[in-house]
Formats: C-alpha cells, structure tokens, sequence
C-alpha cells in the first residue's frame, strides 16, 4: 500500500481565516478589548498552545483560567474551520485507489485532532501525528516516521509528503526520505533542495499523485 502523508495547516485546511474568526469570537465572547485581541493574532499567529493563556493571563487582568481559554480557543477553532469539499472528495478518491492516508502537522494533539474531526478529514485518514504527541516538530524526520506507524507502516520509497511550509514539509520530507509535493503559489526558496513536483492546491496535488505519484 503507497502512503501520502500530508500537512494539516494551510494544506488540507485553512487556518489563517479560521483563526482570527476563532480570536474575535473568543474576545467578543469575554468582553477582551482591541488590545488583547491585537496580542492573540500576534502571539498565536504561527501555531497555538495552552501556555499561551498563561502568557496573555500574566500580560493582562484576565479572570478566566488558562485552561478555560484554551477549551475556548480549541472550540473555537473546530467551529471555524473548514475543509473544501473537492479536497474531502480527492482524499476519498486517493483512499479508494488504495493508498493509506496520514497526517503529520506541527500543533498541540488536542487543537489539531480537533480540526481533524470537525472538518470530516477522521474519516478519511488513518494515522495523525502531531508535534504535541512526542514533542518533536517537523522537519525531525522522526514525526513522520510517526506518521506512518500511525498508519500502520513504515515509510519506504516512493511515499510522498505534500504541504505548504518549503522548510517543514519539503525539506522535512526529503530528510525522511520521502518524495515531496509543495502546495504553493510562491516561488521557490533559493539554498533548499527542491520538491520532487509543485501545484497550486492540494486537490492538484491528491490529482498527481493518483496518476504520476503511483508510478
């Protein structure tokens, strides 16, 4: 069975629209001025964990707990987000070409599992390993190694790795010996080694990778 293994955020989903929906809607929510809100779209902008409450809790008089705001935050998030239906149907057709499907994406287990089930990509995939499992971040080859025990294998040649990040993903996958697909509108970065195909959406990438990529 062919593995592909791909990045959660800014590849299957969209985190950047869902996440200032899932910032405004927790300070509404508890009556945060624009301060405080400016400071969550700064703070949490690249990635989000608990401790970040316990940041914004010593930077300002907020009366709720660290862990409320982050129970919060993660609804939040699984409320806003979404994944495109061609991208849900692609997946589906991938699976049904016999390919095992996995995730491996920088996050905290509990937020990014979260989206996963929100956004109907459970269904569909069959390993997850996130940074926050063995607190390893991509691009230590080791998380998708992770990915695809998850999946129940190992990763072997001709597996593909496709996402957004060119250092995480691209670089990341290449250390692990994987063969890559960057999902870019971008040109590519000097100094890094260059990914094995580039497209402009991941349904183009799943679209590859069940004509070339099965090669």
């Amino acid at each position: 069975m062919r593995l592909a293994i791909f990045d959660l955020d800014g590849t299957l989903v969209d985190r950047s629209g869902a996440f200032a929906d899932a910032v405004t809607s927790l300070s509404n929510d508890h009556g945060y001025g624009p301060q405080i809100e400016r400071w969550l779209l700064t703070e949490l902008a690249d990635h989000a964990e608990r401790g970040d409450f316990e940041r914004l809790r010593a930077a300002f008089p907020v009366a709720e707990s660290a862990d409320h705001l982050w129970r919060v935050y993660i609804d939040r998030m699984a409320s806003a987000v979404h994944c495109r239906p061609a991208v849900l149907s692609s997946l589906e057709q991938l699976r049904e070409a016999g390919w095992s499907i996995g995730v491996a994406t920088n996050g905290a287990s509990d937020i990014q599992r979260a989206k996963i089930h929100a956004t109907g990509l459970a269904d569909l995939i069959d390993g997850i390993a996130a940074s926050g499992d063995i607190d390893i971040r991509k691009p230590d080859p080791r998380l998708f190694e992770l990915a695809a025990a998850r999946c129940g294998t190992q990763l072997s040649p001709g597996d593909w790795m496709t996402g957004d990040n060119p250092e995480t993903d691209i670089v990341g996958g290449n250390d692990a010996g994987l063969r890559t697909i960057w999902v870019t509108g971008r040109p590519w970065p000097d100094g890094l080694v260059t990914p094995h195909h580039t497209v402009d959406d991941v349904v183009d990438a799943i679209g590859y990778l069940l004509g070339e990529g099965a090669a």
